[in-house]
Parts: C-alpha cells; structure tokens; sequence
C-alpha cells in the first residue's frame, strides 16, 4: 500500500512538472527590427570586406568537399 502511495505521488509531480513550462511569446516592438542585422557575407573580419577573397574561399571550399575531385587527388 505504501509502494503504491509513494508511486502515485511520485507519478504526480512527473504529470505537473510539464505545467511548470512558460510560455514563450514573441513581443514585437512597433517600428523596431530585432533580428541580425543583414550584412554581405564577405563583410566581416576574415575577408575584411574583400569580395573577391571571400569567392576564391567559398570555391575552394567547394572543390573540397567534391567527391570527384577529393578521389582522383586533382
């Protein structure tokens, strides 16, 4: 009977702790943006606003992760 009692009131507060969740809600602000800031993507420290130096980056990440390429060792 114990057992019982101890598992029950233990069931119980498993049931209430998922009430205890706030809630999450989003308040806008009139006029105001409060996401990141859109910036170019080259338009941070590593490419110090270089386009260029940010296109030769991007194309050699992408020769690296072509399969092709990555096997026959070009």
């Amino acid at each position: 009977m114990k057992k019982l009692l101890v598992s029950a009131v233990a069931g119980s507060f498993l049931l209430l702790a998922g009430c205890g969740e706030k809630t999450q809600v989003t308040v806008y602000k009139q006029g105001q943006y409060q996401g990141k800031p859109d910036k170019q993507p080259w338009d941070n420290a590593q490419f110090k606003n270089d386009r260029v130096a940010w296109e030769k980056a991007i194309r050699a990440r992408t020769v690296g992760q072509n399969e092709y390429v990555r096997v026959s060792g070009n």
